[in-house]
């Protein structure tokens, strides 16, 4: 089920499960990332002495540069055996930071998406547009795990090729549309131009992101 028990839970209870995702966080970089034991016994910070909520106040950022720092693999918590899926960022600014999946990141992130997708009205017969991009960025293929975890029909579009993108709208009868801000509105500028209005459309939402 993706709506889980969760959802209507108490704040005590909300806090009980973040404490211990926070101490079992802690442990597990600690045992496991030599950058994270470092920096943590530089400032004298044990696993243990996460006891409350608020000790997350002890524990110190982790910055785009500690990222590049450790490229391409040293972040990574887990043995490479354990790692299916590989993303990186541009790395249009320097190196790119690089994030690692195992089998359980993926269905954990299939679940996250489905579950913000259901929060925008997307439900098991929705036709959903995917025009974020696939490939390296890892917008396109959460939304298309997560749609697809909830039951609809997902067009694998990725962004560009515009004139397209509305045409698929009008004959599939795309329901939602997926993709960041800015893309959103240079569709609704070439639809303008090719004469497709809103009526002619079988929109119901949009989920845009991936931007400020």
């Amino acid at each position: 089920m993706i709506l889980r028990d969760v959802e209507s839970y108490s704040r005590a209870q909300l806090d009980e499960i973040k404490l211990n995702k926070l101490k079992w966080v802690i442990e597990w970089v600690y045992d496991r990332v030599p950058f994270y034991k470092q920096r943590f016994d530089k400032i004298g910070l044990k696993p243990h002495h996460i006891k409350t909520l608020k000790d997350i106040e002890h524990v110190p950022f982790t910055t785009k540069s500690d990222l590049r720092d450790n490229y391409p693999f040293g972040m990574f918590a887990v043995q490479m055996d354990d790692i299916v899926r590989i993303h990186a960022s541009s790395g249009t600014t320097g190196k790119p930071t690089v994030v690692g999946y195992t089998h359980n990141d993926i269905e954990m992130w299939a679940e996250l998406m489905a579950r913000a997708l259901a929060s925008a009205g997307v439900h098991k017969g929705d036709i959903l547009q995917n025009a974020y991009g696939y490939g390296l960025f890892t917008g396109g293929l959460g939304i298309h795990y997560g749609a697809e975890k909830l039951g609809a029909a997902v067009i694998p579009m990725s962004g560009g090729n515009t004139q397209k993108q509305v045409m698929l709208m009008q004959d599939f009868g795309t329901t939602v549309l997926t993709c960041t801000p800015s893309y959103a509105l240079n569709i609704v500028e070439v639809a303008r131009e090719m004469g497709v209005g809103r009526s002619s459309l079988k929109l119901k939402a949009g989920v845009f992101g991936a931007e400020p």
